[in-house]
């Protein structure tokens, strides 16, 4: 029992000796932990998506129209966008050929145009279009549901309100208020309600609420079983269409495959990284700088080494992809391997990074894996990035991981050319620029070629 005490404090000797090492252990379950408890809303006030940008185009002069928008900005999932800045620096009103263009570059993925006549004395009703780009299926469904319930919710006291109007218009206030007195005496005795309070609620232009005809188990009731809801579609046209992605062969995989596949490419290319401490115990660095051979050509190498194996191994993935799932990889296939290769270096730049400031591999190792689960998860690789706080969207976009996972989806889903993808070209070339100087100066400074 002795000597196993004794081996004991030696492996927890050797444990203490790194103390990076030693934090990470710990560290990285708490980081993940609180990561999934703000997507799955832990101890948030407000659960669901937050701050999505809804891009809204009211060619409508209707003041009905204009209430329905600001319901839509009382909505926190939706971060309403209704303007752009010209040339001049002037704002001015989304137009829908501007919104359409937006969704090419992904600026928006959902939209609502809202025609001249999408009010008309005429007929009773609201018509509108639902423009969308299903990137994400699960934002896409827990949009479209959270703009159905604002609409459907809003939009029937609009217009019962502007159908009072016109009525009073034609016909005269007396013969209105009889007209509405009759009605509100049949719907109270049809569903036993009130009469007074069914004639106060239709003078304030809203709809009577009948009581429900079922319920469900938690005691909610259902507005479909009430009728309410086949009255709101009948009302309310919304016409939906998908502006990217349609002609995707296989969508849930072309979804999902980016995502892992940067996170294990990170993997990879760190753990190629952190080699240089292997090969700097064992000597190979000393003998190297003995012939003509200088620190920058060895950084150089590892550098090169580790954009080519990146290269190589997002394209293998992608065509695995194609194999098992049927993505289409060819029909941009240019595209994507400009995004695979400069994906490649930011990741490669990364890894020298973490080789750089770490003083062993275990804490090298460590620091990867803190890193690299935290930018999958808040970079969108797991989940949808509005699904988190915004103050974690805006972290994710300091990442490799988001910025590569955006040009994935432009290449594979929106089918953009080289020079829409130039932008997102050039924030991940600036992020490879930027790691790879901080490398190259802490290798000046650490101690690895020692």
């Amino acid at each position: 029992m002795h000597l196993v005490l004794t081996l004991l404090r030696k492996d927890y000797l050797n444990f203490k000796k790194d103390r990076v090492a030693v934090g990470l252990t710990f560290l990285v379950p708490i980081v993940l932990i609180y990561i999934f408890g703000q997507v799955f809303g832990v101890n948030r006030k407000d659960t669901g998506p937050v701050g999505i940008p809804l891009a809204i185009v009211n060619q409508s002069s209707a003041p009905e129209i204009a209430t329905l928008v600001d319901a839509l900005k009382r909505e926190k999932a939706f971060r309403v966008v209704e303007t752009e800045t010209d040339a001049q620096g002037r704002a001015r009103a989304l137009t829908e050929d501007v919104v359409r263009a937006g969704f090419k570059s992904d600026r928006f993925r959902f939209a609502l145009v809202f025609p001249a006549d999408a009010t008309s004395d005429a007929r009773f009703g609201l018509r509108m279009k639902f423009l969308t780009n299903p990137r994400n299926e699960i934002e896409t469904q827990t949009v479209t549901g959270l703009l159905q319930k604002t609409v459907y919710t809003a939009a029937p006291q609009l217009l019962m309100q502007s159908l009072r109007k016109q009525a009073v218009e034609f016909i005269g206030a007396k013969d209105t208020d009889k007209f509405y007195g009759e009605i509100a005496g049949s719907v109270s005795r049809a569903f036993s309600l009130d009469e007074a309070k069914v004639r106060e609620t239709m003078a304030r232009g809203e709809i009577p609420r009948a009581k429900p005809v079922s319920a469900r188990a938690d005691g909610s009731s259902d507005a479909s079983t009430s009728g309410l809801g086949d009255f709101m579609e009948r009302v309310i046209k919304i016409e939906k269409e998908q502006l990217a992605g349609a002609q995707v062969t296989n969508a849930a995989a072309t979804r999902v495959v980016g995502g892992w596949a940067m996170m294990f490419l990170l993997f990879s290319l760190s753990g190629m990284a952190t080699s240089l401490f292997e090969e700097k115990k064992a000597g190979i660095f000393l003998r190297l700088l003995s012939a003509p051979v200088r620190r920058s050509h060895l950084l150089w190498s590892k550098y090169l080494f580790g954009i080519a194996l990146g290269l190589v191994q997002l394209v293998t993935l992608f065509f695995a992809g194609r194999l098992m799932f049927g993505i289409d990889v060819l029909s941009n296939f240019g595209n994507l391997v400009v995004i695979c290769l400069v994906a490649a270096m930011a990741c490669t730049a990364f890894g020298m990074l973490l080789a750089s400031i770490t003083r062993t591999q275990a804490a090298a190792s460590g620091l990867a894996t803190l890193l690299i689960l935290t930018m999958s998860s808040i970079g969108g690789a797991w989940f949808p990035t509005s699904f988190m706080p915004e103050f974690i969207q805006k972290l994710s976009k300091l990442t490799v991981v988001y910025w590569s996972m955006e040009g994935f989806a432009l290449v594979l889903w929106n089918g953009c050319t080289f020079a829409e993808l130039l932008p997102t070209l050039g924030v991940l070339l600036g992020m490879s620029a930027v790691l790879v100087a901080i490398s190259l100066w802490r290798f000046r400074r650490g101690p690895i070629f020692d």
